[in-house]
């Protein structure tokens, strides 16, 4: 064998030496080596959040010891808006324990269509780095299944390729919009009634139409008759009530509907005064309908002309200097009010912290009367202030109270200028109103309707929630249109939830499902918010309201499954329950809650209070087998759960009118455990003309509801 020399082995080396190089040092790049990372800082929603805590925006902060986390159910999902469009090559999603075993990562243009550019059923959580290849502005991690028993939960969430853009952060303040109508004193009064009866032209029968208006008085005196027509409000901008004044009247009647006032629905009145032309003011309304913050120097009538039907209604911190004359008016909760007088009542009479309320006398005449409210925050409000600028009072929180906020001054509370607040207007999707959430603002919603293909998330504490003008939220693909998270203090007001064509789970939900933190000291509050279910169109939702977090103030809510209007019918617009109380020490003011196929309200909380509740059963079961509750005949209209222990409630009404089948009974209007601490005063029931029969008011206590007299069953105190 022949040796080779030192010079022939170091060449032979060397070439050993660039072939590996070539081979090993130097194989193709990577698809991904020149991606860039897209979603850093990034506008970051999410389908649900644990808690304050753990918001979406923490999986794309670029810090690994922050976390999303979302409820614990499925599905979840946890999107980015990369600012606009972007080729994606690589997705890595860094698992906390709680990770997804299957899940889809998808993107989307608009935020409401997706496509998939990956999925699995195996996933593995730790860190996976996915390789794929799609176009889109936003782009989401869509979880099927969970590894846990919890939700899901993200340390980051990185979305590499290359586009995208700068995506403005969300600003405060600006236009009102052209549905709101702003009136001062240097315009003329034939300018302001010009204008005040066009919008009532149009919305005078417009019961399910999609127009909405707020009609605002910046502070002076105004000679002008207001008519408040279907989703009309009326409102003064002074910071207090006396600021604006009106020399006319504020009216609303039935001549639209024959004289029939148990229509006269979505409209109100706030903040000013009136000084009635003939002497008294008349407010002839039914359901979701409230007279806030109102004082009128003279008498307040709520019957129509001519004294036909009615069936409201509500009032809240408000002075009536006269007679309030209900006449007609079949029930109606005044709260933290002062009266001169009241003149009458029908069924059901509930005073709650009204100075002036007559003595307690229920049944006849059939007035139920708390000297003071429990806890009380009254809706926050938009007013000018001395510079011209807008801002929202939010008015302190009250324990044992009585009469009005402002009897001594102004009422107290906290102004956030409008700066703070994103003005939403119709067209704004949720994504677009979850990033100025997110960003820290207040929402203030325009007068409008709202389509939105994913949740509104509101996870901050404090924040402020207030809609104009009856602005309507719609979900579409069967989304949950609203979730609160469980925190301190959130302000939700003046909002109409109106069921899509899919099915939604719940219409809105304030806090997470086992939500157990105290909340005593700054509770979230639920005001003047309704929801709809069909009448403008079939609708379907399974809940209307679920109140998880402890704590929670109701003040004025009416859910409505619709027995008129379109898309209406046993199997169109279907509806289990109106609402759901989970969370502790929940007190409720001015429950209307109707039509529902199941129970219609759920109290499944401990230390429950409800003052006021008006329910009417549904209509239409077709037959007594489909409105059964197992072997049960029927669904009581308000249902304490049987491990309750500590609940009370005043002023209960309850009616049927089974007008597909008169022949249907319900087995009883109120159903809750037989002990000391579950109390009930002054309930009743009817049968509407005979047709149906409630057989007892509460358990198998109180006479059957039933004949064509309409006369209730009344009982004063249970046990």
């Amino acid at each position: 064998m022949r040796s080779l020399s030192l010079p022939r082995v170091a060449t032979v080396l060397w070439a050993v030496v660039v072939a590996l190089t070539v081979v090993f040092v130097a194989p193709p790049r990577p698809a991904h080596a020149a991606d860039t990372l897209l979603s850093q800082d990034k506008p970051a929603t999410a389908s649900s959040t644990e808690n304050a805590g753990t918001p979406a925006s923490a999986a794309v902060d670029g810090d690994t010891g922050t976390r999303w986390s979302s409820a614990f159910s499925d599905p979840q999902w946890l999107q980015v808006d990369l600012g606009a469009s972007a080729t994606v090559s690589r997705v890595v999603l860094n698992w906390e324990t709680a990770y997804a075993t299957a899940y889809q990562i998808q993107v989307s243009s608009d935020g409401s269509n997706w496509s998939t550019v990956y999925s699995t059923t195996s996933g593995t959580g730790g860190t996976q780095t996915l390789t794929v290849s799609g176009t889109g502005r936003y782009v989401r991690m869509y979880g099927t299944a969970r590894h846990t028993q919890y939700g899901y939960s993200l340390w980051e969430f990185q979305v590499y390729g290359s586009g995208g853009g700068t995506t403005p952060p969300p600003t405060g303040g600006g236009d009102l919009g052209p549905n709101v109508k702003v009136f001062d004193p240097s315009m003329s009064s034939g300018s302001i009634q010009s204008q005040l009866d066009s919008v009532f032209s149009q919305q005078e029968s417009n019961q399910f139409g999609s127009q909405r208006y707020a009609l605002l008085f910046k502070p002076g005196s105004y000679n002008v008759n207001a008519n408040i027509g279907f989703y009309t409000s009326i409102a003064g901008l002074g910071r207090n009530v006396d600021d604006v004044n009106i020399n006319g009247g504020v009216t609303v009647d039935a001549g639209w509907f024959n004289g029939n006032a148990t229509q006269n629905f979505w409209r109100s009145a706030e903040n000013l005064s009136i000084t009635p032309s003939g002497g008294y003011d008349r407010w002839a309304v039914a359901q979701a309908a409230p007279f806030r913050r109102m004082h009128v120097r003279g008498d307040l009538n709520l019957a129509p002309t001519g004294y036909g039907w009615a069936s409201g209604g509500y009032i809240a911190d408000s002075k009536i200097d006269g007679t309030v004359q209900p006449y007609s008016q079949q029930q109606w909760l005044t709260r933290d009010s002062q009266i001169g007088g009241w003149l009458n009542g029908v069924w059901n009479m509930v005073f709650s912290g009204v100075v002036g309320a007559p003595a307690q006398s229920f049944p006849n005449p059939p007035y139920t009367v708390l000297a003071n409210s429990p806890v009380t925050r009254e809706k926050p409000y938009l007013y000018v202030d001395g510079a011209g600028n807008y801002n929202v009072l939010v008015p302190s929180l009250r324990t044992n109270s009585r009469g009005t906020t402002w009897a001594s001054g102004s009422t107290p509370g906290t102004s956030i200028p409008l700066s703070q607040f994103y003005v939403a207007h119709s067209g704004d999707s949720a994504a677009t109103i979850n990033a100025a959430l997110n960003s820290g603002l207040n929402l203030l919603f325009t007068p409008g309707v709202y389509h939105v293909s994913q949740t509104i998330n509101v996870t901050r504490a404090n924040t402020v929630v207030l809609g104009l003008g009856y602005a309507t939220i719609v979900p579409d693909g069967g989304v949950t249109p609203m979730s609160v998270a469980d925190v301190d203090g959130v302000k939700l007001a003046g909002l109409l939830f109106d069921a899509g064509t899919t099915n939604s789970p719940v219409l809105l939900q304030v806090g997470p499902s086992g939500s157990s933190a105290s909340h005593a000291s700054d509770p979230t509050s639920i005001q003047d918010v309704f929801f709809r279910i069909g009448g403008a169109g079939a609708g379907k939702a399974t809940n209307s309201l679920v109140v998880n977090s402890a704590n929670t103030i109701i003040d004025h809510i009416w859910a409505w499954r619709a027995d008129h209007g379109s898309g209406v019918g046993w199997t169109t617009n279907t509806a289990d329950t109106g609402l759901i109380v989970n969370g502790a020490n929940v007190t409720a003011y001015g429950l209307f809650v109707e039509h529902y196929q199941k129970y219609n309200v759920v109290w499944n909380g401990q230390g429950g209070k409800t003052i006021f509740f008006q329910n009417e059963l549904p209509y239409d079961p077709p037959n007594q087998a489909a409105y059964m509750n197992g072997s049960t005949r029927g669904y009581a209209a308000y249902k304490v759960a049987d491990n309750v222990t500590s609940h009370e409630g005043w002023g209960l009404g309850s009616y049927c009118n089974f007008d597909v089948d008169p022949s249907i009974v319900d087995e009883h209007g109120f159903e809750v455990p037989n002990n000391s601490g579950v109390r009930f005063h002054d309930l009743l029931t009817v049968s509407l003309g005979g047709k149906g029969i409630i057989n007892h008011v509460i358990n198998s206590t109180g006479a059957a509801a039933q004949g064509t007299d309409t006369v209730p069953v009344n009982i004063t105190s249970f046990p």
